[in-house]
């Protein structure tokens, strides 16, 4: 009882905050030039929107117990890709516009999901089981489809030849998007009807297992379908508000702060992934790596599937130029995880040394943001 009335305050607190921000807002937006101001306001949105992912995770993960998987796990993926678009575009139609906030934001979820929630998740089973289990054909299934997009959207764009910089026309931009949609439609008739199998958490003797219902994932008891579900929608609502509101603070703290503007990218990332790595955490603590699999590499196509053909619409209306392909340095490091991944999920079994070669990397991304 205690952890739905949580994620009811958290409901509470998200609207509430909105509902002074937009009221007040053509007031608190003239103090921005006061740095203490600016961050001050940016700890209170960040700290509300991150109290309210974490309540909406809770409702995702209720879904996915009633539902199983891989539908619940869907719902999570869906629901923190919608917090991060929302955030994105908040980004790009507040102030000057950087044109490679998308890419960044991109970037920074395929680094802190394939390098930093996976690195912690094979380090916890690593520590604590020895080796886990997964099921090798959903993996595959996986990177299949993300090394597909993640070159198609992030690396092709710097060889092009139609625009003078890393960036695609509108007519590229449009049928890449339609493939990207199409693709991961493809992907999801696979994950959910043709062979949902490759998605289950498999037994001892390498079969899915069928799912059990009627807890919660952490022990909590459910409600009922409906409950979870409108308070998911609702709170998914109050963060998308807030959202625009963080997007200027963002794009304000950078040019305060004179940080790197792949940092932007970096917090957004942070934002809309905290909660959907600590379900993926659980889920290697408890033994069940197939759930954080589906988590980190679900998030991931979805970040790519998803943010694409959403930042390019907001582009397009907007008239906002954008820049997708990477620079030399983030290709590589790109490269280098999308190989280390298929590599990681290449047997049927994983060990902390993997983990840590993923947290490797992620470390090196960090000291390239501030360091290049």
């Amino acid at each position: 009882m205690g952890s739905f009335l949580r994620s009811e305050l958290a409901f509470f607190a998200a609207a509430a905050t909105a509902l002074v921000l937009y009221t007040v807002g053509a007031h608190w937006e003239d103090h921005l030039a006061n740095p203490l101001i600016m961050i001050g306001l940016f700890i209170w949105i960040f700290g509300v929107m991150i109290w309210a992912s974490f309540a909406a995770v809770h409702h995702a993960d209720s879904l996915a117990e009633l539902l199983g998987e891989p539908y619940g796990t869907l719902i999570l993926t869906f629901s923190v890709t919608c917090i991060e678009v929302s955030v994105v575009s908040a980004v790009m139609l507040s102030g000057p516009v950087d044109p490679t906030v998308p890419r960044d934001t991109m970037l920074a979820v395929m680094m802190l999901v394939l390098n930093g929630m996976v690195g912690i998740c094979l380090l916890i089973g690593g520590l604590r089981y020895g080796e886990q289990d997964f099921n090798l054909q959903g993996a595959r299934s996986f990177h299949a489809v993300l090394l597909t997009l993640a070159t198609i959207t992030l690396i092709l764009p710097r060889f092009t030849t139609s625009t003078s910089d890393p960036s695609l026309t509108s007519k590229q931009a449009l049928l890449f998007s339609a493939a990207t949609i199409a693709l991961y439609a493809a992907f999801l008739s696979i994950q959910t009807v043709r062979h949902r199998g490759f998605f289950m958490e498999p037994d001892l003797t390498g079969t899915p297992a069928a799912p059990q219902h009627g807890k919660h994932p952490e022990g909590l008891p459910t409600r009922s379908l409906p409950y979870h579900a409108a308070m998911l929608v609702l709170l998914l609502v109050a963060v998308v508000l807030l959202a625009e509101k963080l997007g200027t603070l963002v794009e304000g703290l950078i040019a305060v702060l004179d940080a790197p503007h792949a940092l932007g990218g970096v917090l957004i990332a942070l934002l809309v992934l905290a909660p959907e790595g600590l379900a993926a955490f659980r889920a290697a603590a408890s033994n069940h790596l197939q759930r954080a699999v589906n988590i980190c590499l679900g998030s991931a196509l979805a970040t790519i599937s998803l943010t694409v053909p959403a930042v390019v619409g907001v582009g397009l209306f907007s008239g906002t130029h954008l820049v997708f392909g990477l620079d030399g340095t983030e290709m590589v490091l790109l490269i280098l995880t999308l190989i280390l991944s298929t590599m990681t999920f290449g047997g049927p079994r994983t060990n902390m040394l993997q983990g840590i070669t993923h947290l490797v990397v992620l470390f090196v991304y960090f000291v390239l943001i501030f360091d290049p």
